[in-house]
């Protein structure tokens, strides 16, 4: 099911610039966390760029508190994180957030919209529809990013739950 709502070119061109992230690109400009929300069509309502998070000791709970409980939003977020091989890993996760306490009219139209989205963003690996709290502390949301992760924006996270 399709809703006919369509990606802004602003969302197209923000995503290619977070994932092709160049090495003599400027650290405090990089893209971290994009919500986007629908108006007319699936628009950039915030960008949060490096510089906005330096003051932020874990980006990933500024990450959750984001996500309100009312309000359904898509989110392009540049998750970094640590596996059991030790490798640093930087992947874009896109996310649609409908939260089972918002109404049902905008959790519907978000869920159908997506599709829009997942035609539109290409290569993402990463893609999570969450309904609930539980589903992104930090643990549940680093074992969907996989199993070795240890941790998740420079803080642990327990392996396996």
């Amino acid at each position: 099911m399709t809703s006919g709502v369509t990606v802004s070119e602003e969302v197209k061109t923000i995503y290619n610039k977070m994932k092709l992230v160049k090495s003599d690109d400027v650290e405090e400009d990089r893209i971290r966390i994009v919500v986007c929300h629908i108006v007319e069509e699936i628009e950039v309502e915030k960008i949060f760029r490096q510089k906005d998070l330096e003051d932020v000791g874990d980006i990933f709970k500024f990450f959750q508190s984001l996500l309100l409980k009312d309000q359904c939003r898509y989110f392009l977020y540049d998750c970094h994180y640590q596996t059991k091989e030790h490798s640093r890993k930087e992947d874009v996760v896109l996310m649609l957030w409908a939260p089972d306490t918002a109404t049902i009219k905008p959790r519907l139209k978000y869920a159908a919209s997506k599709v829009a989205l997942d035609k539109t963003i290409v290569g993402i690996k990463h893609n999570f529809q969450v309904n609930d709290y539980g589903d992104v502390d930090r643990d549940t949301f680093a074992d969907k990013l996989g199993k070795d992760v240890l941790k998740l924006e420079g803080n642990p996270v327990t392996p396996g739950n």
